[in-house]
């Protein structure tokens, strides 16, 4: 056996049907949507476990989401992937976006604009990321999220367009 596969760590998780959350999806506003899964009446996405977020609170046009610096996040340099960092600024900002719906209503993210402002490690500790609606028409929204860290510094930025759009009617 070489040295790296006996440093080889593992990790093991779980996660819900996302078909579960789907069949809720446009059948309530998104803040009762965003209300039911933090209460745990609805499982979060399967996304949440991957990315081992610890938490998400929101309504009405602003969104938290924290989750703790992990080496599974690194990347070849040592440091947390700016793609997870990403993942954690459209999901805050999207998320944000959702609570801002009427039933009926879904959205989907047009683009994200990331600016990484410091390198993110395990001593980073508790990453805080919170989404805020900054403007909402009809079609589209504007959002940003702010990612700090444990000690309250801000590490990243985004800003990003969300388009909005009437949903399918829900089969019976």
């Amino acid at each position: 056996m070489n040295q790296t596969q006996l440093d080889a760590r593992t990790r093991t998780f779980a996660w819900p049907d996302p078909a579960v959350y789907a069949a809720h999806v446009g059948r309530t506003t998104g803040t009762e949507f965003m209300r039911m899964m933090i209460a745990g009446e609805l499982p979060p996405p399967p996304i949440m476990h991957t990315l081992g977020v610890d938490s998400i609170e929101g309504a009405d046009g602003r969104v938290t989401v924290t989750m703790s610096a992990r080496e599974y996040h690194y990347n070849p340099l040592g440091v947390v992937h700016g793609g997870v960092l990403a993942t954690l600024l459209d999901t805050a900002a999207g998320c944000a976006v959702h609570t801002t719906l009427p039933a009926g209503v879904g959205y989907t993210s047009l683009d994200l604009t990331t600016k990484f402002l410091r390198p993110v490690t395990v001593e980073s500790g508790r990453l805080t990321c919170v989404g805020t609606v900054l403007s909402r028409g009809r079609r589209t929204a504007l959002a940003e999220a702010r990612l700090t860290d444990e000690r309250d510094r801000l590490v990243a930025h985004a800003t990003s367009s969300c388009l909005i759009f009437p949903l399918p009617e829900a089969s019976p």
